[in-house]
């Protein structure tokens, strides 16, 4: 009889010291650690002026593609070319 209750306190401990270091583990860890909330998260203020500076670029893109669009199509209707240049 304690030869089952040691192995089955060998296998539990083993069991239980391998989910602790697992995903599920730290996700365990973390609520009894800090309940219900989140903890705060570090912001790199550096990504987001980069993600800000991409999409002025995105949008300029989207504008001169526009334009050359807008280019083409009175190129081949034969109608005089769009107000307004590349740059503005």
């Amino acid at each position: 009889m304690e030869d089952i209750i040691a192995i089955i306190f060998i296998f539990g401990g083993l069991t239980t010291v391998g989910i602790s270091f697992s995903p599920l583990g730290r996700a365990i860890a973390d609520r009894i650690r800090f309940g219900k909330t989140a903890p705060e998260l570090e912001v790199d203020h550096a990504l987001y002026d980069e993600m800000d500076r991409m999409r002025l670029e995105i949008e300029e893109v989207r504008e001169r593609l526009d334009f050359n669009e807008r280019l083409l199509a009175s190129a081949r209707d034969g109608a005089p070319p769009p107000e307004g240049g590349e740059d503005g």
